[in-house]
């Protein structure tokens, strides 16, 4: 019952080639898809608030800490939001600005940010109040 040992001289590199080969086309399909950014964001330098307030063309939206929606110190209902910055931005061309306090979730925020694009506000500032 000897075996013969001799047949086994080289190894088939064959299927090795053919991974690397589909690693290669794998990587070179996701790569691009890797410099995508999610948002492009100009960064302004900073400005106070008080100086901003004043210029009346912009809609004012107070966030509170427990993520109340404030215009000209009164409430809003996330639900009303779109309607109401889609009736003021008639008047406030220039856009929105974001005076959100500390505490102020960042979903609230981005909510706001959202329900502003929908109503078609171009011009979106955040401001800490």
């Amino acid at each position: 019952m000897a075996r013969n040992r001799d047949s086994f001289n080289e190894i088939n590199i064959t299927p090795l080639t053919d991974i690397f080969l589909v690693l290669l086309i794998i990587m070179m399909v996701i790569a691009p898809l890797l410099d995508q950014q999610g948002l492009n964001l100009a960064v302004p330098n900073n400005v106070e608030v008080q100086d901003v307030k004043q210029d009346n063309k912009l809609i004012s939206v107070t966030v509170s800490d427990d993520d109340r929606y404030f215009i000209d110190d009164q409430e809003i209902t996330p639900e009303q939001l779109e309607d109401t910055i889609q009736q003021k931005i008639k008047d406030f061309p220039e856009g929105l600005l974001i005076l959100a306090q500390p505490d102020a979730s960042h979903g609230a925020v981005v909510k706001l940010m959202d329900k502003a694009r929908n109503a078609g506000v171009t011009n979106i500032s955040i401001a800490e109040s």
